[in-house]
């Protein structure tokens, strides 16, 4: 499948994949900063943003609708900047076809299967009455028992269409129905990528464990850990400039830099 690509700058490629019920657009501000050096290529998954909606979000076949729209357009190898599900996505792609990848940034999760947390939520929104003329507010409230955090039902409002006939820009009913697949990280069996690799945790999130550490260093055996400072599971929205400065030397040193 080709994904739905947001382009900005020019040089080296970086490929940024957004995390579940996200979208290219909620990297806009750490795209326009990494535009300032590198093509920065954003990304909607399947399901999500504007990319076409289809059965099928196992990770394997995600890695391949990024390698196969990376491809198309002619930037492989690339440097992978995955979030969350985005960086299940990458790694996925680079234990397959490490050929593909130059370098990759994984922000804020782990290989490892997370216990299901999103259901209670992906229910709420399948059981929002989608009525013509409803507003916003009506939304909100009407997900708030299931959501109480303001900042969480505002980020899944952002794939509600309003107007005329309300409906979910995103494949709802596919990503409820994926949601053991998205949840588990089953890696190909003997698989490592042992390309330039920095896993990037947010100081207050619990994403990233000390004991998931040996687990991705026998995936990644390069591997490198930094924290970005008072961040939780949205780096890039809780401290863009401690993410920037734990990535930038890291795509600066690798993005640009020979296959070996």
């Amino acid at each position: 499948m080709i994904l739905v690509a947001r382009e900005e700058g020019s040089g080296p490629v970086v490929c940024l994949l957004h995390g579940l019920f996200g979208a290219a657009r909620n990297f806009g501000a750490l795209q326009k900063r990494l535009a300032a050096r590198f093509r920065v290529i954003g990304l909607d998954l399947r399901n999500h943003g504007a990319s076409p909606h289809a059965p099928g979000m196992d990770y394997a076949t995600m890695a391949g609708d990024v390698a196969e729209t990376l491809a198309a357009m002619g930037v492989l190898p690339a440097t992978i900047l995955g979030h969350s599900m985005g960086g299940k996505v990458a790694m996925r792609l680079a234990l397959e076809r490490a050929e593909a990848v130059r370098a990759l940034v994984i922000a804020d999760i782990a290989p490892v299967p997370y216990p299901p947390h999103h259901r209670e939520m992906i229910a709420a929104m399948r059981a929002l009455a989608l009525q013509p003329g409803m507003t916003r507010q009506t939304a909100d409230t009407a997900l708030a028992s299931a959501v109480p955090e303001p900042e969480i039902r505002g980020f899944l409002l952002q794939n509600l269409v309003m107007g005329a006939h309300p409906s979910w820009r995103n494949g709802l009913e596919e990503i409820a129905a994926a949601m053991p697949e998205i949840e588990d990280f089953p890696a190909p069996s003997g698989a490592t990528y042992s390309g330039p690799s920095l896993f990037v945790a947010g100081e207050r999130s619990d994403y990233i464990r000390p004991e998931h550490h040996r687990v991705i260093r026998t995936l990644f055996p390069a591997a490198l850990f930094a924290t970005v400072p008072g961040a939780g599971h949205w780096l890039h929205a809780d401290n863009l400039e401690g993410l920037l400065a734990m990535v930038e030397p890291f795509l600066t040193a690798w993005a640009s830099a020979s296959k070996t």
